[in-house]
């Protein structure tokens, strides 16, 4: 198994959405046999010979410099999570399975489970890369009571947002969630293309879910720091969270999130009232 697919895929998608127009090229006229920029297009703009280009997006980027990774990012107009994207894929194929640099199977220290304990008013969690939830607190998991009834664990926010009738009720814009969790996944495997666990998990999601296939297509990617969601939970109804997303540097691969809602706001009280459910409710969640 090696990434050449990915990479590909993901420079042939990047370069159809770039018009010549956008990118300052004159545009002859006459039919095009692909939407966007041509392969030597890209290569003048990126000042590298078409033939170069070529084969990079063949999916030969082993051993390509950082100085053609930026011309290829500026030519291509990439943001910032697709520029990181390209660099991870980069790097990919340069390595090898032999070279992974993160443990197949990851845990959360016993220090990390005693901070999410310690936040009492924020729902708080940690995942992985591929979105299973390996440790939450007790308002996390009532937040996510929905996802976390289950049998198959660790709870994971990628099959329960495509494979459960539950998710469209729960996320209000459900489309929008539904291309996120695919942007993570596919930033995820960018970064690690021999991570089997989630190569099975998007092998199933593929088979499963249309929904689903037709989005991991589409080679989009994204960072996910910070912002709000919305959620229709079945004890308190409609909450608007913002939300912060910490990558963990003792914890490679794991990335901390917790919410929390301003001051005074319906969203606030029903966090509150969730809390109380939470309290008196115990025995419904499993051990993460």
């Amino acid at each position: 198994m090696d990434n050449r697919n990915d990479i590909r895929e993901f420079l042939a998608s990047r370069r159809a959405r770039i018009t010549p127009d956008e990118a300052g090229l004159p545009d002859f006229g006459g039919s095009r046999r692909v939407p966007g920029l041509r392969r030597a297009e890209v290569a003048m703009l990126a000042g590298v010979s078409p033939d170069y280009y070529t084969r990079l997006e063949r999916g030969n980027l082993a051993g390509v410099s950082d100085s053609v990774l930026d011309a290829l990012c500026r030519a291509l107009r990439l943001d910032e999570a697709e520029r990181s994207h390209l660099y991870d894929l980069a790097r990919a194929a340069g390595t090898g399975p032999r070279a992974r640099h993160r443990p197949a199977r990851q845990q959360v220290r016993a220090g990390t489970q005693h901070l999410l304990d310690a936040m009492t008013e924020a729902p708080a969690f940690v995942r992985n890369g591929r979105l299973d939830i390996l440790a939450a607190n007790r308002l996390g998991q009532a937040l996510y009571s929905p996802a976390f009834d289950t049998t198959a664990l660790p709870a994971n926010l990628a099959r329960f947002c495509f494979l459960d009738p539950r998710a469209e009720k729960f996320y209000p814009s459900w489309d929008e969630a539904a291309s996120t969790t695919v942007a993570l996944l596919r930033t995820e495997a960018g970064r690690d293309p021999y991570d089997k666990a989630l190569t099975d998990l998007v092998g199933e999601l593929v088979t499963r879910s249309d929904d689903f296939r037709i989005r991991w297509g589409a080679h989009e990617v994204r960072l996910h720091h910070t912002g709000v969601k919305t959620f229709q939970h079945p004890i308190v109804g409609r909450l608007e969270l913002g939300f912060e997303a910490m990558p963990m540097p003792a914890d490679p691969g794991l990335t901390l999130t917790a919410y929390s809602a301003e001051p005074g706001t319906p969203a606030s009280d029903a966090l509150r009232v969730l809390a109380s459910w939470a309290a008196t409710a115990a025995s419904i969640f499993p051990t993460v």
